[in-house]
């Protein structure tokens, strides 16, 4: 069984349905649990898979946790992997021997996840933080997220009024303010000969868009919304930035990898993690907007390092990123706390 209570977009919500389908591919007798989501409701359905909605309410929501309890009794699942704190804290587990997972990509604050036999942390400082909380350290493991291959023929750049002979950076995520596009909106001054897409919907959209004003770069910037092929979006385009304060894990990055574009980033856990010591892409500092403009002309001038780059990345991507490599790894993981609970 897996239950999330999730945002209405997210990283972790697209992971946790592309995990779903998968698991579901791979024959995986599944009951997923899902809050209040018509499109993720839409997509499960259309891989035949059948969600359960509950409403995942605030703390005095009891009646999440009987509504749980109750598909509990009727499925009898071996495992519960339970997404976020949310879905973590409204687990009951009684009178049954069920092995309880709970899956961070985030800091939590582990008081969730006191039912939990297992945790997983998608990096491993993730993980370190999660022993450092006291949790077992023999119980929780390190499991990256994967993205599917691109799939999708490439957006034309016509159909976004934007020229085809132009340098095109792409970058997509929630619009909140760890994600930092204001300091990429920044850099765009000084990256004269490029034009910039921004995929993804939050709550500094308008703030955003009167930066872009404000800046006089509203020519060369589109706001394209939630995207669900951002592998069309990615394809179109010549460079990824993520420039976030704040990033975990970096998702998008992985994406780009996998759609073989060069990724340029800010020094946050997460993309520091993933892109080494400039091996896989370029670190710049954190709020920045000088050195993601110095890093970007220097991929325009230098197309033979965004070609090294983004091989790099794609490798990493295939090795350890890929749909097989990730859920081989859960299914393992699955086997190993079954049979230690068994023992």
């Amino acid at each position: 069984m897996q239950a999330i209570a999730g945002s209405k977009v997210g990283g972790a919500e697209s992971f946790f349905v592309r995990l779903v389908i998968a698991l579901n591919s791979r024959n995986i007798n599944q009951k997923v649990i899902i809050g209040r989501s018509k499109s993720r409701m839409m997509k499960l359905q259309s891989e035949g898979i059948q969600p359960t909605e509950i409403s995942f309410g605030g703390p005095i929501d009891f009646l999440s946790k009987i509504k749980i309890q109750k598909e509990i009794n009727e499925f009898r699942p071996d495992i519960i992997l339970s997404w976020m704190s949310r879905a973590a804290s409204k687990v009951p587990i009684s009178g049954r021997q069920i092995t309880h997972i709970g899956r961070l990509g985030g800091y939590y604050n582990l008081k969730y996840y006191k039912s939990c036999d297992y945790l997983i942390g998608n990096t491993p400082d993730i993980v370190d933080y999660i022993v450092e909380e006291g949790f077992n350290p023999k119980r929780v493991i390190h499991l990256p997220n994967f993205v599917n291959d691109p799939i999708n023929p490439p957006v034309k750049r016509s159909a976004l009024d934007t020229p085809e002979n132009v340098p095109l950076i792409f970058a997509m995520g929630r619009l909140h303010k760890n994600k930092a596009f204001d300091v990429l909106l920044k850099s765009m001054p000084n990256i004269p000969d490029a034009w910039l897409w921004i995929a993804g919907e939050g709550p500094e959209k308008s703030f955003l868009k009167s930066l872009v004003e404000e800046l006089g770069i509203g020519e060369r910037t589109r706001f394209l919304g939630w995207s669900d092929k951002p592998d069309a979006l990615l394809s179109a385009a010549d460079i990824f930035v993520c420039p976030s304060r704040h990033e975990p894990l970096g998702n998008v990055i992985i994406e780009a990898w996998a759609a073989n574009k060069p990724v340029i980033a800010a020094a946050s856990m997460g993309p520091k993690e993933l892109l080494g010591d400039n091996e896989k892409g370029l670190v710049v500092p954190i709020n920045n907007p000088k050195e993601i403009a110095n890093s970007v002309n220097y991929l325009i001038k230098n197309p033979d390092k965004s070609i090294d780059l983004s091989g790099a990345g794609l490798e990493a991507y295939e090795k350890y990123y890929s749909e097989k490599v990730v859920v081989d790894q859960y299914l393992k993981f699955f086997e190993k706390v079954l049979s230690e609970c068994a023992a």
